[in-house]
């Protein structure tokens, strides 16, 4: 891939929240925007990569409070934590900055005034539940209560857990604040409102045109503009821990921002930070007009924040608008969710203690693509994979090749490469893996370099230079063998480059070069002195693997209450009367839509559903319950789908997951949710 001209591209991650560390789950996104940020930089474009604490809320304020410090104490040690964590894994940020800064404070206010001023804003009164003791307005999750529709007890104050309905935190019945456990009380509060719904025409052509979205993300946008968008409230009452609104009455009681609101205006802030420390110029990328990119990496479940409140939000205060928002999946790890019983829920310093960091970066290289499907860390694979593909074949290369060179020719290549063809297609397969980088298609990447280091090994264990160096006489075809081989390693090193930053440095010093960007793969090292081979990369053992899981486990033991009876009586009772919430969390069930609802022929029990749960392919599923409901009743409707049943292999075709139903009275109801439920939506 030849760059033509050098692109100007800001880069984002999204901005952990300030109350904990950071966990692999989390170091997905940082280890893709990174590796991109590198891969982008190497192929000659001056790329940014800024990013930022989200440290506002009420739940940083409470947790100040526990542990008895202020909120800015608070604060700045999680952000010292996370910066280790990340520079551990190699995260190159620019600049690493706080949304509680000066400069966010400056532009969240200019915004809002600016929307303010364009009317996109308004008040009205909320009634909310008021904890009187703590002396707060309760959000959804500090509150909890008994279902108003089927009255189980402890559910949030927005959905049920047991029945799936959704209601206001109002609507409880008996509610308690989960912070004092005392009974709130209903209070009216003025609230101020981002009046998004006027932006819906710019939003419904601005999500789909040039490539902003996933396609997947497009569609999903699709369903909440068919909905309708609300209104947006963006402002909290006091005691609140971030900026306060400005231009409110002075006889009004004080309001504050809204988290959502200055967090991402925080990636502004994180950048103006940098522009006045190194003299870049600010409104050149941030102008209406501006030509530079501007591109944000999420997780998926952030998507309404980013592609519909932030780009709406920047139009209205007329400044640019994202590049593009690059959304990706949730972690799995084994196969499951991350569990803390299992010691799969591995904090990002845990993992650190045990193993290579790079070993991870080369793993999700490996599984990330385009797409916002899930990834999957299998403990097993990982393992085999970075044996197999790191250390067997790409440093393998290297390893056998120095030897005979430092042996033999005091560590000078051959003056010429006697396998010109085959160095050539290595050196144009790299057009290809530049466009996977940048298309962000890491996993085919990784595909065709390995397949580049398959074709070099073949030609060592053809040629077998071992054995033609026992052979008088042959020392000039072994020294040409091996300088064909370590041309090819410099080859893997560049393309590898932004998976594995310490190798590739440690590669730069083994073959006597200043540089492995992509500029210099085209470089060839003849008559070449390379300094001596030192190992690159250690296997990795399964020893290390089952320390950081058990030493994950460790970490939530020290966690636990230190009553062991009450411990103990506990956990009898959950071995022998319930199930953990471990277990529960393996049931994935999903709003799916019925599609499709016919008989099957020959079976009469069954109904053969086709249905949209979210996923790029349809689910096909079989349901026992044909005697109790004509298929035209549950066509269009939306309904739970058990989304990670193992496929079952049936007489009439596969069936793909399981249809929620319950039983009254010796009949089957399926459970249909309401038709603005958002399909692919998880129920947790």
């Amino acid at each position: 891939m030849t760059v033509s001209t050098q692109r100007k591209i800001l880069v984002t991650s999204a901005l952990p929240y300030a109350n904990g560390p950071i966990h692999l789950g989390h170091l997905v996104e940082y280890i893709q925007t990174d590796i991109w940020v590198r891969a982008m930089k190497s192929l000659g474009h001056h790329v940014t990569y800024v990013c930022a604490d989200d440290a506002h809320g009420t739940a940083i304020m409470l947790k100040a409070q526990d542990n008895g410090v202020t909120p800015e104490e608070q604060i700045a040690t999680v952000k010292a934590s996370h910066e280790k964590d990340f520079a551990g894994f190699h995260i190159d940020f620019d600049n690493y900055y706080s949304t509680h800064s000066p400069e966010n404070k400056a532009l969240s206010q200019d915004i809002y005034t600016k929307l303010e001023q364009g009317g996109y804003i308004f008040t009205k009164d909320v009634e909310q539940l008021f904890d009187t003791e703590k002396g707060l307005f309760l959000a959804d999750r500090f509150v909890k209560g008994e279902c108003p529709e089927c009255a189980a007890k402890d559910q949030y104050g927005d959905n049920c857990e047991v029945c799936s309905t959704t209601y206001n935190a109002t609507e409880l019945k008996n509610p308690y604040s989960t912070l004092s456990k005392s009974k709130p009380v209903i209070k009216s509060s003025k609230h101020y409102f981002f009046d998004l719904p006027k932006f819906s025409e710019f939003l419904k052509s601005w999500t789909r045109t040039d490539n902003r979205l996933q396609s997947s993300i497009a569609n999903k946008l699709d369903e909440w503009f068919t909905a309708g968008l609300a209104p947006w409230d963006i402002s909290r009452d006091a005691p609140y821990f971030g900026f306060k609104i400005p231009n409110t009455p002075a006889d009004e009681p004080d309001k504050y921002f809204y988290v959502w609101l200055d967090a991402p205006v925080g990636y502004m802030a994180s950048f103006k930070n940098l522009c006045d420390k190194t003299g870049l110029d600010f409104d050149e990328y941030w102008k209406q007009d501006s030509t530079a990119e501007l591109y944000h990496f999420i997780g998926k479940d952030i998507v309404y924040f980013h592609a519909l409140f932030w780009p709406a939000m920047l139009k209205g205060a007329n400044l640019r608008t994202p590049t593009a928002v690059n959304a990706h999946g949730f972690l799995m790890v084994n196969g499951e969710k991350m569990s803390k019983s299992r010691g799969t829920f591995i904090k990002a310093q845990t993992y650190l203690e045990h193993l290579n960091p790079e070993y991870l970066r080369y793993y999700f290289a490996s599984k990330l693509s385009d797409t916002v499907e899930d990834i999957n860390l299998d403990l097993d694979d990982f393992m085999t994979k970075v044996n197999s593909d790191l250390v067997g074949k790409v440093v393998n290369i290297a390893s056998r090749s120095a030897g005979f060179i430092h042996k033999n020719h005091d560590g000078k290549l051959s003056d010429n490469i006697t396998e010109p063809q085959l160095l050539q297609d290595i050196i144009d397969a790299g057009d290809e893996i530049a466009l996977a980088y940048e298309n962000r298609e890491f996993s085919r990447a990784m595909r065709l370099i390995m397949a580049c280091a398959d074709k070099a090994n073949a030609y060592i264990d053809d040629k077998k230079p071992w054995a033609l160096n026992k052979i008088d006489g042959k020392a000039q075809e072994v020294q040409d063998i091996c300088t064909v081989a370590i041309n090819i390693f410099r080859q893997l090193a560049v393309y590898l480059a932004p998976v594995l930053p310490v190798l590739t440095k440690n590669a730069c010093e083994f073959l006597n070069v200043d540089s492995l960007n992509f500029a210099s793969r085209k470089q060839v090292l003849t008559s070449h002195t390379i300094n001596a081979f030192k190992p690159l990369m250690a296997r990795i053992e399964k020893d290390k693997i089952n320390a950081m899981v058990d030493s994950s486990k460790d970490s939530l033991a020290q966690d636990k209450p230190k009553d062991k009876t009450a411990n103990k009586a506990v956990d009898t009772q959950m071995n022998n009367e319930f199930i953990s919430i471990d277990d529960f969390a393996k049931v994935e069930m999903t709003v799916a839509h019925v599609l499709e609802c016919n008989h099957v022929e020959g079976a009469d029990k069954l109904l053969q559903f086709t249905l949209d749960v979210g996923d790029e392919s349809t689910r096909n599923v079989f349901s026992g319950i044909a005697k109790f409901y004509k298929p035209e009743e549950l066509s269009g409707k939306k309904v739970v789908c058990v989304t990670n049943l193992a496929p079952r292999k049936m007489k009439f075709g596969v069936s793909e997951g399981m249809i929620l139903s319950a039983e009254k009275d010796g009949k089957l109801q399926v459970v249909i949710l309401p038709d603005d439920m958002v399909v692919g939506a998880k129920l947790a």
